[in-house]
């Protein structure tokens, strides 16, 4: 039985709900419930350890990021099997990817905030500078696609700016998260700075509202963002949204075919499509149309399936599956349930699919999925691509695929897209921004953006004054 972490201490109350393995349907562990009084107690426990921990010489709370990493490396496989457990990612991936980056989260804002030079500002006889003041303590809501690694994209910047944290992983996945409370408690934390309480979206409400809390983040549905901004704008709380995707990848006829091939497999069913940066929607030129979708198709089935994280979701990429065939796609592969004869066939798998043949405004065009499917479209011209790339109404990520240097800066520069990879997919640095437009999110993350979110500049302006000659 999972049990909240509330100022430094384990915290059994609520009722408790049951956890799915998402390969097998079996349950796998059981967690408390946050409700109103446990919700109470841990923003109250930040809220007492938000004045020393804000105190706290930036250089110093660099130290506890550096041996919080290395409390995840002394439970690594801790952390890998909660993860596993609760997601049914692949062993490789979790172990090579996800939790990797979860502790190079750590290491890294530990040196951007250490490193951080102060603004200052000089005119005749006035000097102006700026000091940035955390927000105090912030709700951190966690999504279940990648539950580890964005815990920690949020908490280290969070922590390192002087902030203290209560932190809501997903209802689906609080495996990893409770493996690394104890890992703040071996570290010995002061107790109060990282608080984590489980349950479901009533959960999160109860967190969001709270007057103790002074700024949201969120990854999640764009459904979910906008309860959670009506519900702070009465106290103006700041608030970072990283949000859905029905991300566009371009494919010019003068790309890579092969290399275009293997980045458009991986962008379309990593982790199952469960990832916001995804494609769902390819758009290839003309000429090499018929080539590409062969190509794609006979690629998707070779493809190993990956269950979904639920129930619930497995049904609604099944339904768009259905929408896509009352809607006249023509299916290329897929388009249903994989039958394994062993266990997995009470998981929540679906085929890899490709689809084709869509209007652009068929609701499947135009509604995010996340799932491991993907529509092909051909195009004529850049113009026309840009276009296209361009109609949703989200604006996360794009890929395209070109050799021409001139077509990569020219069209990556027109696309409606918080972020563009060119030639390549799930890039990242940590220093650079993280986020979408439109129905993608608000605000940005990573880097000094991070910094910028968690904090608030105050601007100190002095006149000096002249000495008698």
């Amino acid at each position: 039985m999972l049990t909240h972490f509330i100022g430094g201490l384990p915290v059994a109350a609520g009722h408790p709900f049951p956890v799915h393995d998402p390969v097998t349907g079996a349950v796998v562990r059981q967690a408390h419930e946050a409700d109103p009084e446990v919700v109470d107690r841990a923003v109250r426990a930040a809220r007492e350890a938000a004045r020393d921990w804000a105190a706290m010489p930036v250089g110093e709370r660099a130290g506890w990021m550096r041996r919080l990493a290395e409390g995840i490396e002394s439970r690594f496989d801790d952390v890998v099997a909660a993860e596993i457990a609760d997601t049914g990612k692949p062993f490789d991936q979790t172990r090579t990817l996800d939790i990797p980056h979860g502790i190079a989260n750590f290491r890294a804002f530990a040196e951007i905030a250490a490193q951080r030079p102060d603004d200052a500002f000089h005119l005749s006889g006035v000097l102006s500078y700026t000091v940035r003041r955390p927000l105090g303590v912030v709700a951190v809501i966690v999504p279940w696609n990648l539950p580890f690694l964005l815990m920690t994209w949020k908490l280290a910047p969070a922590l390192v700016a002087g902030n203290t944290v209560v932190v809501k992983p997903s209802e689906s996945t609080p495996g990893s998260a409770a493996v690394f409370a104890g890992i703040c408690a071996e570290a010995g934390l002061p107790p109060g700075v990282v608080n984590i309480i489980f349950g479901h979206g009533a959960s999160g409400q109860l967190l969001v509202e709270h007057p103790g809390v002074d700024g949201v983040t969120f990854t999640g549905s764009t459904r979910t963002a906008s309860t959670i901004m009506k519900t702070v704008a009465d106290r103006v709380k700041p608030i970072s949204f990283e949000l859905g995707g029905k991300n566009a990848g371009l494919v010019f006829d003068d790309c890579d075919l092969d290399r275009a091939i293997d980045g458009a497999v991986q962008s379309v069913f990593t982790n199952g499509g469960q990832v916001c940066l995804c494609t769902e929607r390819l758009y290839v030129q003309r000429s090499i149309f018929e080539e590409f979708c062969a190509r794609l198709a006979s690629r998707a089935q070779e493809v190993e399936p990956q269950p979904m994280i639920s129930l619930e979701h497995r049904e609604k990429v099944l339904s768009y599956y259905a929408l896509a065939r009352s809607e006249g796609a023509k299916v290329l592969t897929g388009g249903g349930v994989p039958a394994f004869n062993d266990h997995r066939d009470s998981g929540y798998f679906v085929e890899p699919t490709v689809v084709t043949g869509l209007s652009e405004w068929s609701r499947f065009n135009r509604e995010e999925i996340f799932g491991p499917v993907c529509h092909v479209a051909p195009f004529d011209s850049e113009t026309e691509a840009i276009d296209l790339a361009n109609s949703s109404d989200y604006g996360l990520a794009a890929t395209l695929w070109t050799t021409g240097l001139d077509r990569a800066h020219r069209v990556a520069q027109r696309l409606e897209a918080g972020l563009v990879w060119v030639n390549t997919w799930y890039l990242r640095d940590l220093r650079t921004p993280f986020g979408g437009v439109k129905l993608s999110g608000i605000g940005r993350e990573g880097g000094i953006q991070s910094l910028d979110f968690y904090s608030e500049p105050t601007t100190v302006t002095i006149k000096l004054e002249q000495p008698d000659a």
